[in-house]
């Protein structure tokens, strides 16, 4: 039958997940860091998501389609709950908004003594909202893309990450923005060595390694670049 279902812009989609959360038919998921219909007939058309969509990425159309399966989209829903209960203390819909706690060992002597470690941060502003699209600071600088979980999840952020490097922040989920487009004009207007691209596990985050990706891609220059994953509980994933 042909009907109004959602259609999914890929290009314009920064991984927010703000769409798959809004989705009370469950239609929506994260594939490989992008929104995805996942079935015809778990879409019933109605368009919760379209509002909740930063990019403009989610649009209506009429084309060929499965019918909205109301019985389907509950199996599924109470699949993903009897899931969720097995894997979780917590249900949640969002990954990176489910409750975990992490068992950290009380070492009471190195609390005791304490070591002073200096911040390596070396500019101000560091969100990515808010710093200049050029600057000196930005000259010959090696640029590091963090998402704002990664100095609290990861211990030796500053040393490893954060030293030697210009440190912009951002979360693509609670700034409800594309980042992409102001990224595009800070690696075009400066010269950066290179760009190292620090994220948290969960889906959400893939919108900052999408931006940065995409932001490189457009600036027209060729940058050694990589990309770092920190999962929840504070290790680098391969």
């Amino acid at each position: 039958m042909v009907r109004k279902i959602i259609h999914i812009d890929e290009d314009k989609c920064n991984g927010c997940g703000r769409c798959a959360e809004a989705c009370h038919e469950s239609a929506i998921g994260m594939v490989n860091g992008k929104a995805k219909l996942l079935r015809d007939d778990y879409c019933d058309g109605m368009g919760d998501c379209l509002p909740e969509c930063p990019t403009g990425a989610i649009t209506f159309e009429e084309r060929e389609a499965a019918e909205y399966d109301e019985a389907a989209v509950k199996a599924n829903q109470q699949k993903k709950a009897e899931e969720t209960h097995m894997h979780h203390h917590h249900e949640g819909g969002c990954p990176g908004s489910r409750m975990r706690e992490m068992n950290r060992e009380n070492n009471e002597a190195a609390a005791s003594a304490p070591t002073q470690t200096q911040s390596q941060l070396r500019q101000w502003p560091c969100q990515i909202k808010l710093v200049p699209t050029s600057a000196a600071f930005y000259e010959n600088a090696n640029l590091l893309i963090a998402a704002d979980c990664t100095a609290y999840a990861y211990a030796n952020m500053h040393q490893e990450f954060m030293r030697n490097k210009v440190t912009i922040i951002g979360c693509p989920k609670l700034d409800a923005v594309d980042y992409s487009e102001k990224l595009t004009e800070i690696i075009k207007n400066n010269n950066f060595k290179s760009v190292t691209i620090v994220r948290m596990e969960v889906p959400c985050c893939g919108g900052l390694e999408m931006a940065a990706k995409k932001a490189i891609q457009a600036s027209g220059k060729f940058l050694p670049w990589q990309v770092v994953t920190i999962s929840i509980d504070g290790r680098i994933l391969d």
